[in-house]
């Protein structure tokens, strides 16, 4: 195989995770809340998210959420010393904490 085969087997398989990301994230789970917004700090770290519903939790009750599965399309990992709120590494950027509003 040469080099142009390989790309196109792997661009293949990355639209193709793409396209289920999207319906995954499209299914969810009726007890999860989505997380519409978040609150950073001066040093841009995450301090607070809002769920659909409106409520505005801060980092630690949304992270005590998420571990309960509370909270739709995040996951908790454990480094640095702490516990860490991300979003699901579903390709999708949009739906990345990061990228969601500020309120």
């Amino acid at each position: 195989m040469d080099n142009n085969q390989f790309e196109e087997i792997f661009n293949q398989y990355k639209a193709d995770g793409e396209q289920q990301a999207h319906q995954e994230v499209q299914q969810v789970n009726p007890n999860q809340e989505q997380i519409i917004a978040v609150r950073k700090n001066e040093d841009g770290d995450i301090i607070a998210i809002k769920t659909e519903s409106g409520r505005e939790l801060d980092y630690v009750t949304a992270l005590q959420e998420a571990k309960a599965g509370k909270l739709a399309h995040v996951d908790v990992f454990h480094k640095y010393g702490r516990d860490i709120l991300r979003s699901e590494p579903d390709g999708i950027k949009e739906n990345n904490l990061d990228q969601l509003d500020t309120f």
